[in-house]
């Protein structure tokens, strides 16, 4: 299909997620030397990100290996997804909403098993977008170029007439070799205008060639 596609990340970009120092916090509670839960938990959490794990099964884990009991894990798990799902950008999210018809449009995440049910809950992306892509759900994260063919396949769309924004350089780098138009998301101002842009120029045609 020849169709202008936007596919955009959700974490720093559709969400503001600053880091509150949750993980600091849990340290000093549970009087751990910092580092210990990244060191505990580094496999888990690569796990959650690609679905090889299962919500409960991370639950789990953070008992086992941090030595919580049912009602700590309860509350470390309110502090990881309070800091992952942040506050929605919502300047950002009303400019693709109006973007609906006009453009085919998408999401592409490194996520966290559980995070479709709560931003859906939160925030409605699966409303806002046509397709959202996560890698919990397909099991590769970005920069893998098979996480920007996942999206543009399921988008039935062409690298080349998409543009992809994320607010992670190593990301826009890998989308452009997967042959993608990219920016790297700064503020939404430059964004809407590169966005903008995007659609102003429309669909590749055969023998129309792309100035990067």
């Amino acid at each position: 299909m020849t169709a202008t596609c936007v596919i955009l990340d959700i974490g720093g970009v559709l969400e503001i997620t600053p880091e509150t120092g949750w993980v600091q916090r849990w340290e000093e509670r549970l009087e751990l030397p910092l580092g210990t839960v990244h060191d505990r938990m580094h496999d888990v959490w690569r796990a959650g990100s690609v679905g090889t794990i299962s919500e409960r099964g991370v639950q789990e884990q953070v008992a086992v290996r941090l030595g919580l009991d049912a009602f700590q894990v309860e509350a470390f798990m309110a502090d990881l997804w309070a800091e992952y799902l942040g506050t929605p950008n919502e300047d950002l999210i009303d400019y693709v909403r109006g973007l609906q018809g006009r453009c085919r449009l998408g999401i592409l995440s490194n996520s966290f098993v559980g995070a479709r049910e709560r931003e859906t809950a939160l925030y409605h992306f699966d409303e806002l977008v046509e397709q959202i892509v996560y890698s919990h759900e397909i099991g590769i994260e970005k920069p893998d170029l098979g996480a920007f063919e996942a999206a543009c396949a399921g988008l039935d769309v062409r690298p080349g007439d998409c543009l992809f924004i994320d607010d992670a350089a190593v990301n826009v780098e890998a989308a452009q070799a997967a042959g993608m138009q990219a920016h790297l998301f700064e503020g939404n101002a430059r964004t809407i205008t590169r966005i903008a842009a995007h659609l102003d120029a429309g669909p590749l045609v055969p023998g129309r060639f792309l100035i990067a």
